[in-house]
């Protein structure tokens, strides 16, 4: 009855607790391709999970199929994983909108109105503080209120990027 494909300890050889492991995971298989039912799935795990040699475990088996080597299948990721990086790209893709109408803003402004600046220069005055150098003049174009929302923008929509090919990847295995 001994069959070499188990691997099992031949004849009065004890078995270890990973040899019960794999006797049943055999009848795991077994059970779920219909090749034994449920009373006798538990009836055999039972007598598995009490087997004390290789020849108790291999009489379990003997009429059933010795399975395959495992073949390594193409598993999608798991529904959390997946999840998670779904969540990651929405909140990225709002955060570079948000940073590309902050650069937008920024890039099309032309500083505050006159009107704007005589409001600040009369509030400094009234409060006692320094009236701010500058703030008459015209204050060009920002730069850096420009290109850093959009350098974080194009960052994002790389991030974006990424997890979309890891996630296609991941489908794919």
């Amino acid at each position: 009855m001994d069959r070499a494909g188990w691997s099992y300890p031949s004849g009065e050889l004890r078995v270890s607790d990973a040899d019960r492991d794999r006797a049943l995971s055999e009848l795991t298989e077994a059970f779920q391709a219909g090749r034994i039912t449920p009373d006798e799935f538990d009836e055999r795990s039972g007598q598995a999970l009490r087997a004390r040699t290789g020849r108790e475990l291999t009489a379990l088996l003997a009429d059933l199929p010795v399975a395959d080597a495992p073949v390594a299948r193409a598993t999608a990721p798991d529904r959390a994983h997946r999840l998670l990086v779904t969540r990651v790209g929405f909140t990225a893709a709002l955060a570079a909108v948000c940073f590309t109408v902050v650069a937008a803003g920024s890039a099309l402004s032309h500083g505050p109105t006159p009107q704007q600046r005589e409001l600040v220069r009369q509030i400094s005055i009234r409060t006692g503080m320094p009236v701010p150098p500058g703030i008459n003049a015209s204050p060009g174009f920002d730069w850096a209120g420009t290109i850093t929302p959009a350098a974080i923008a194009v960052l994002l929509v790389v991030l974006i990027i990424c997890l979309r090919v890891h996630l296609a990847r991941a489908g794919r295995h």
